[in-house]
């Protein structure tokens, strides 16, 4: 009975609680919130904007437009794909161009590595502008040195005529391949690519200029192949090119790294006598070959040449001539002509002069 009592009065109690009004505590009931609107970011109110501004029926000019209009590399990139999303709309070379330039100047890689997949996969039409844009794009990372030329057999299959690679194609695709140039080995691999490139180049009936015709020139010679150096070296006049100070100075190293020092130091002649100033490599080289040679007046008056021109000889040719006038007997001849080089050569620091003095004298004792 108890029991009974006690459990009556105690849901009678809690009746009010348990009921649906009073579900939920009293302290835990929250007042509903209110409604604000999320405030808009400025590229965002931008955006808006931007796109309010292109009225439906837009056309690849008015896209154009808009993207060159932006300050901000991201919101330009964003409007570039909303547009591409719109009903009766597709985006042409000129806006993919513009894009492209807009994101590889304000260092979006990712963004111009996206547009250039697009592109070989055929999502718009193309034009000479657009490829040459993209091969300039992967040129200019190492990484993307393949695609490069991805761009460039794209560019050969291409029927119209104004699609094909032009002087510009050919300059951008020769620099690159020569940055690959730094190991001999390695240079010999690339050679047969730069033989090729110049093959379809003329086929094309593209007009090599200087610049094109003197990396040529380099590729050649750095892989000692002196002969085809001069071979397109002698053809420069039939495209009415004329041969500059490059051009001499590769001849000059070529020929002297292939041990034929009197042919290079024929052409550093030729060039000095049209007055065309060579590469501070170039003056080294030639003076080290003719040290070696035991042609040490010439040598001589190549630093002498090279000094008048405010160019710096470094240690090793210094060394080389002084140490092998030594060799041939003529030590003192050698230490007069330090001392004459350590006035005429502002540069020769007490370090330097203090080393190649001591090398003539060890040399002297023996």
């Amino acid at each position: 009975m108890s029991a009974t009592f006690f459990r009556r009065t105690f849901t009678t109690t809690l009746r009010p609680f348990l009921s649906p009004r009073h579900h939920r505590h009293p302290f835990c009931s929250l007042p509903p919130q209110p409604h604000f609107p999320k405030s808009q970011t400025p590229s965002e109110k931008q955006f808006q904007t931007w796109v309010q501004f292109l009225k439906p029926g837009f056309t690849p000019s008015d896209v154009n437009q808009a993207l060159n209009s932006q300050i901000d590399a991201d919101l330009a990139y964003d409007i570039f794909r909303w547009t591409s999303q719109q009903r009766n709309y597709s985006h042409d070379s000129s806006t993919y161009l513009t894009m492209i330039q807009i994101a590889v100047a304000n260092h979006r890689h990712r963004h111009a590595e996206s547009l250039l997949e697009e592109v070989l996969a055929g999502a718009c039409p193309v034009s000479l502008p657009l490829y040459n844009s993209l091969i300039r794009f992967c040129c200019s990372h190492r990484c993307l040195f393949n695609r490069a030329f991805d761009v460039y057999k794209k560019m050969l299959k291409e029927k119209s005529h104004d699609c094909k690679p032009n002087l510009d194609t050919y300059a951008m695709l020769f620099n690159v391949m020569l940055r690959k140039f730094n190991k001999l080995n390695v240079s010999y691999v690339y050679l047969n690519a730069v033989r090729s490139l110049t093959k379809q180049m003329k086929a094309l009936g593209v007009v090599p200029d200087t610049y094109v015709l003197n990396m040529i020139i380099k590729a050649y010679a750095k892989c000692l192949q002196v002969d085809e150096a001069i071979r397109v070296f002698r053809e420069m006049g039939l495209y009415g090119c004329e041969p500059n100070a490059f051009s001499f100075s590769c001849l000059v190293k070529g020929c002297c790294e292939k041990e034929r020092v009197w042919q290079g130091f024929g052409f550093f002649k030729e060039m000095r006598e049209k007055e065309l100033v060579p590469t501070s490599s170039a003056y080294m080289v030639m003076a080290c070959s003719l040290a070696l040679e035991r042609r040490f007046e010439d040598a001589v008056e190549v630093l002498r040449d090279m000094l008048g021109n405010s160019l710096k000889p470094d240690l090793l040719t210094y060394k080389t001539l002084l140490e092998e006038m030594c060799r041939d007997g003529k030590g003192m001849d050698a230490l007069e002509l330090l001392e004459e080089f350590r006035k005429t050569d502002v540069s020769m620091g007490e370090r330097m002069y203090k080393t190649l003095l001591d090398s003539l004298h060890f040399v002297d004792r023996k």
